[in-house]
Protein backbone atom coordinates (compact mmCIF):
# COMPACT_ATOMS: atom_id res chain seq x y z
CA UNK A 1 0.00 0.00 0.00
CA UNK A 2 1.54 3.46 -0.88
CA UNK A 3 1.09 5.05 2.39
CA UNK A 4 -0.35 8.97 2.42
CA UNK A 5 -1.98 10.80 5.19
CA UNK A 6 -5.87 10.46 3.75
CA UNK A 7 -5.32 6.90 4.08
CA UNK A 8 -6.11 7.30 7.86
CA UNK A 9 -9.12 9.36 8.81
CA UNK A 10 -10.08 8.41 13.09
CA UNK A 11 -11.63 11.82 14.40
CA UNK A 12 -14.83 11.21 12.53
CA UNK A 13 -18.59 12.03 13.82
CA UNK A 14 -21.94 10.77 13.43
CA UNK A 15 -26.18 11.21 13.63
CA UNK A 16 -24.89 8.91 17.35
CA UNK A 17 -23.73 12.24 18.81
CA UNK A 18 -23.43 15.53 16.76
CA UNK A 19 -22.68 14.50 13.27
CA UNK A 20 -24.49 14.89 10.37
CA UNK A 21 -24.18 11.10 8.18
CA UNK A 22 -24.66 7.83 9.80
CA UNK A 23 -21.61 5.92 10.78
CA UNK A 24 -22.26 3.81 7.59
CA UNK A 25 -22.31 6.72 5.54
CA UNK A 26 -19.02 7.91 7.22
CA UNK A 27 -17.01 4.78 6.67
CA UNK A 28 -18.53 4.48 3.39
CA UNK A 29 -17.47 8.14 2.13
CA UNK A 30 -14.25 7.40 3.87
CA UNK A 31 -13.35 4.17 1.90
CA UNK A 32 -14.23 6.09 -1.18
CA UNK A 33 -11.67 8.26 -0.27
CA UNK A 34 -9.07 6.14 -0.29
CA UNK A 35 -8.74 5.55 3.99
CA UNK A 36 -7.84 2.38 5.14
CA UNK A 37 -7.69 3.63 8.32
CA UNK A 38 -10.97 4.38 9.53
CA UNK A 39 -12.08 5.38 13.02
CA UNK A 40 -15.21 6.46 14.69
CA UNK A 41 -14.91 8.75 17.92
CA UNK A 42 -18.14 9.46 18.98
CA UNK A 43 -18.25 12.26 21.97
CA UNK A 44 -18.44 10.78 25.02
CA UNK A 45 -21.76 11.02 27.16
CA UNK A 46 -22.00 14.05 29.86
CA UNK A 47 -24.98 15.42 31.46
CA UNK A 48 -23.91 18.56 30.22
CA UNK A 49 -27.59 20.04 30.04
CA UNK A 50 -26.06 21.43 26.51
CA UNK A 51 -24.59 18.34 25.33
CA UNK A 52 -28.22 16.37 25.33
CA UNK A 53 -28.23 15.43 22.03
CA UNK A 54 -24.64 16.26 20.65
CA UNK A 55 -23.27 13.04 23.07
CA UNK A 56 -23.74 9.42 22.78
CA UNK A 57 -26.37 7.98 24.96
CA UNK A 58 -25.60 7.01 28.46
CA UNK A 59 -25.39 3.45 27.07
CA UNK A 60 -22.83 3.83 23.88
CA UNK A 61 -23.81 0.13 23.07
CA UNK A 62 -26.28 0.70 19.89
CA UNK A 63 -22.89 2.52 18.65
CA UNK A 64 -20.39 -0.05 19.57
CA UNK A 65 -22.33 -2.49 17.35
CA UNK A 66 -22.58 -0.37 14.25
CA UNK A 67 -18.92 0.37 14.62
CA UNK A 68 -17.99 -3.65 14.87
CA UNK A 69 -20.72 -4.81 11.86
CA UNK A 70 -18.79 -2.09 9.97
CA UNK A 71 -15.60 -4.17 10.92
CA UNK A 72 -16.98 -6.81 9.34
CA UNK A 73 -18.39 -5.25 6.51
CA UNK A 74 -14.91 -4.06 5.45
CA UNK A 75 -12.79 -6.71 6.59
CA UNK A 76 -9.66 -7.04 4.30
CA UNK A 77 -10.56 -3.39 2.65
CA UNK A 78 -10.33 -0.82 5.53
CA UNK A 79 -9.77 -1.41 8.96
CA UNK A 80 -12.56 0.04 11.04
CA UNK A 81 -11.31 1.16 14.65
CA UNK A 82 -13.93 2.02 17.59
CA UNK A 83 -12.58 4.87 19.44
CA UNK A 84 -14.35 7.56 21.51
CA UNK A 85 -13.50 11.17 22.31
CA UNK A 86 -13.43 11.33 26.08
CA UNK A 87 -14.46 14.91 26.98
CA UNK A 88 -12.56 16.35 30.06
CA UNK A 89 -16.34 16.65 31.96
CA UNK A 90 -17.22 13.14 31.44
CA UNK A 91 -18.19 11.03 34.63
CA UNK A 92 -17.50 7.70 32.65
CA UNK A 93 -14.45 6.71 32.17
CA UNK A 94 -12.72 5.69 29.01
CA UNK A 95 -14.44 2.47 27.90
CA UNK A 96 -12.18 -0.51 28.17
CA UNK A 97 -13.36 -1.56 24.82
CA UNK A 98 -12.25 1.14 22.92
CA UNK A 99 -9.01 0.81 20.57
CA UNK A 100 -7.98 4.44 21.11
CA UNK A 101 -9.39 7.73 22.56
CA UNK A 102 -9.02 11.01 21.83
CA UNK A 103 -8.92 13.43 24.97
CA UNK A 104 -10.28 16.73 24.80
CA UNK A 105 -11.87 19.70 26.55
CA UNK A 106 -15.06 21.34 25.37
CA UNK A 107 -16.62 22.74 28.71
CA UNK A 108 -15.50 24.54 31.57
CA UNK A 109 -16.98 24.04 34.94
CA UNK A 110 -17.71 26.57 37.20
CA UNK A 111 -17.57 25.77 40.67
CA UNK A 112 -18.96 28.70 42.79
CA UNK A 113 -22.13 28.36 40.03
CA UNK A 114 -22.32 24.50 39.28
CA UNK A 115 -22.54 25.61 35.92
CA UNK A 116 -21.25 24.43 32.49
CA UNK A 117 -19.76 26.83 30.31
CA UNK A 118 -19.28 25.48 26.31
CA UNK A 119 -16.17 27.46 24.45
CA UNK A 120 -16.71 26.21 21.45
CA UNK A 121 -20.40 26.53 20.68
CA UNK A 122 -20.61 30.37 19.69
CA UNK A 123 -19.17 33.53 20.95
CA UNK A 124 -21.89 34.89 22.87
CA UNK A 125 -21.32 31.81 25.07
CA UNK A 126 -17.93 31.70 25.48
CA UNK A 127 -18.15 35.72 26.22
CA UNK A 128 -20.53 34.38 28.94
CA UNK A 129 -18.05 32.32 30.10
CA UNK A 130 -15.80 35.11 30.06
CA UNK A 131 -17.82 37.22 32.08
CA UNK A 132 -19.47 34.89 34.84
CA UNK A 133 -16.70 33.09 35.06
CA UNK A 134 -13.64 35.17 34.66
CA UNK A 135 -14.36 38.75 35.33
CA UNK A 136 -14.09 39.82 31.99
CA UNK A 137 -10.69 38.49 31.96
CA UNK A 138 -10.30 36.38 28.60
CA UNK A 139 -6.74 35.64 28.93
CA UNK A 140 -7.79 34.37 32.43
CA UNK A 141 -10.60 31.80 30.54
CA UNK A 142 -7.61 31.20 28.29
CA UNK A 143 -5.46 29.67 31.39
CA UNK A 144 -7.92 28.09 32.76
CA UNK A 145 -9.06 26.50 29.33
CA UNK A 146 -5.66 25.01 29.28
CA UNK A 147 -5.13 24.10 32.95
CA UNK A 148 -7.63 21.61 32.08
CA UNK A 149 -5.96 20.47 28.75
CA UNK A 150 -2.77 20.15 31.04
CA UNK A 151 -4.91 17.36 33.04
CA UNK A 152 -6.55 15.50 30.01
CA UNK A 153 -3.00 15.67 28.65
CA UNK A 154 -1.58 14.29 31.78
CA UNK A 155 -4.24 11.22 31.09
CA UNK A 156 -2.18 10.34 28.35
CA UNK A 157 -4.54 9.79 25.50
CA UNK A 158 -4.00 8.23 22.25
CA UNK A 159 -4.32 11.45 20.40
CA UNK A 160 -4.72 14.93 22.25
CA UNK A 161 -7.57 16.46 20.04
CA UNK A 162 -7.33 20.14 19.32
CA UNK A 163 -5.24 21.57 21.90
CA UNK A 164 -5.72 25.08 20.91
CA UNK A 165 -9.45 24.90 20.89
CA UNK A 166 -10.30 28.06 22.90
CA UNK A 167 -8.94 30.33 19.65
CA UNK A 168 -12.00 28.44 17.30
CA UNK A 169 -13.66 31.96 17.99
CA UNK A 170 -11.58 33.77 17.89
CA UNK A 171 -11.08 34.74 14.06
CA UNK A 172 -8.64 38.12 14.08
CA UNK A 173 -8.16 37.96 17.31
CA UNK A 174 -11.37 39.44 17.97
CA UNK A 175 -11.42 38.60 21.96
CA UNK A 176 -8.07 37.97 22.64
CA UNK A 177 -4.47 38.34 21.41
CA UNK A 178 -3.61 34.99 20.91
CA UNK A 179 -0.17 36.02 20.89
CA UNK A 180 -0.13 37.63 24.20
CA UNK A 181 2.53 36.02 26.63
CA UNK A 182 -0.24 34.71 28.68
CA UNK A 183 -1.99 32.76 26.26
CA UNK A 184 1.11 31.43 24.67
CA UNK A 185 2.86 30.62 27.93
CA UNK A 186 -0.49 28.29 29.18
CA UNK A 187 -0.70 26.58 26.02
CA UNK A 188 3.01 25.68 26.15
CA UNK A 189 2.41 24.38 29.40
CA UNK A 190 -0.29 22.00 28.57
CA UNK A 191 1.96 21.00 25.97
CA UNK A 192 4.50 19.83 28.18
CA UNK A 193 2.14 17.85 29.92
CA UNK A 194 1.59 15.79 27.05
CA UNK A 195 4.11 12.82 26.87
CA UNK A 196 5.22 12.28 23.23
CA UNK A 197 5.90 8.10 23.70
CA UNK A 198 1.99 7.96 24.34
CA UNK A 199 0.07 10.42 22.96
CA UNK A 200 -0.58 12.19 19.23
CA UNK A 201 -1.28 15.52 18.56
CA UNK A 202 -3.52 15.97 15.94
CA UNK A 203 -3.07 18.74 12.96
CA UNK A 204 -7.23 18.95 12.99
CA UNK A 205 -8.96 20.75 9.95
CA UNK A 206 -12.68 20.54 11.44
CA UNK A 207 -13.28 24.40 12.20
CA UNK A 208 -12.09 24.62 8.32
CA UNK A 209 -14.28 22.77 7.30
CA UNK A 210 -17.13 24.29 9.28
CA UNK A 211 -16.57 27.78 8.72
CA UNK A 212 -14.72 28.55 11.84
CA UNK A 213 -11.12 29.06 11.39
CA UNK A 214 -8.83 29.48 8.17
CA UNK A 215 -6.09 27.48 9.53
CA UNK A 216 -6.10 23.94 11.37
CA UNK A 217 -5.10 23.11 14.84
CA UNK A 218 -2.59 23.99 16.66
CA UNK A 219 -0.84 27.01 16.12
CA UNK A 220 2.61 26.75 14.21
CA UNK A 221 4.24 27.60 17.55
CA UNK A 222 2.71 24.95 19.47
CA UNK A 223 3.97 21.97 16.92
CA UNK A 224 7.53 23.70 16.77
CA UNK A 225 7.79 23.12 20.02
CA UNK A 226 6.07 19.77 19.90
CA UNK A 227 7.97 18.88 17.13
CA UNK A 228 11.06 19.39 19.43
CA UNK A 229 9.92 17.20 22.61
CA UNK A 230 10.03 14.33 20.18
CA UNK A 231 6.22 14.51 19.59
CA UNK A 232 4.51 13.04 16.63
CA UNK A 233 1.52 14.44 14.89
CA UNK A 234 -1.60 12.69 13.41
CA UNK A 235 -3.62 14.79 10.27
CA UNK A 236 -7.19 14.93 11.25
CA UNK A 237 -10.61 16.14 9.41
CA UNK A 238 -12.76 16.00 12.93
CA UNK A 239 -15.02 15.01 10.29
CA UNK A 240 -18.93 15.93 10.73
CA UNK A 241 -20.37 14.79 7.49
CA UNK A 242 -19.30 12.42 4.97
CA UNK A 243 -18.21 14.88 2.82
CA UNK A 244 -15.33 16.21 5.19
CA UNK A 245 -13.73 12.35 5.83
CA UNK A 246 -10.07 14.25 4.94
CA UNK A 247 -10.92 17.50 4.38
CA UNK A 248 -8.28 20.26 3.97
CA UNK A 249 -5.21 17.35 4.24
CA UNK A 250 -2.67 18.94 2.30
CA UNK A 251 -3.53 22.03 4.21
CA UNK A 252 -2.85 20.51 7.50
CA UNK A 253 -0.13 18.83 6.00
CA UNK A 254 1.54 22.41 4.47
CA UNK A 255 1.04 23.41 8.37
CA UNK A 256 2.94 20.28 9.88
CA UNK A 257 5.89 21.26 7.42
CA UNK A 258 6.35 24.82 8.28
CA UNK A 259 6.89 23.66 11.28
CA UNK A 260 9.32 20.96 10.41
CA UNK A 261 7.68 17.89 10.17
CA UNK A 262 8.35 15.58 7.40
CA UNK A 263 6.44 12.50 8.09
CA UNK A 264 3.21 11.85 10.30
CA UNK A 265 2.24 8.78 11.99
CA UNK A 266 -1.13 6.99 10.86
CA UNK A 267 -3.19 5.44 13.58
CA UNK A 268 -4.10 1.46 12.70
CA UNK A 269 -5.18 -1.71 14.67
CA UNK A 270 -1.23 -2.37 14.82
CA UNK A 271 -0.32 0.83 16.56
CA UNK A 272 1.59 3.66 15.09
CA UNK A 273 2.77 3.43 11.26
CA UNK A 274 5.02 6.16 9.40
CA UNK A 275 3.76 8.17 7.04
CA UNK A 276 5.76 10.68 4.73
CA UNK A 277 3.93 14.06 4.27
Amino acid sequence: MNLTPECCSVHTHSVLCDGKGTLAEMAAAAYAAGVRFFGASGHSHTEIPHDAGNVLPTDPAEYREQVLRLREEYAGQMEVLLGIEQDSRSAQPVPDWADYWIGSVHNLYDPKTGKYHGIDWDRERLIACRDQMFGGDMLALTEGYYRDVAAMADRRPAILGHIDLVTKLNRGNALFDEDDPRCRTAALEALHHTDPDATLLEVNTGAISRGYRDTPYPAVFLLREWRGMGGQIILTADAHSPETVVYGYGQAAELARAAGFRECVLLTGRGWKPCPL
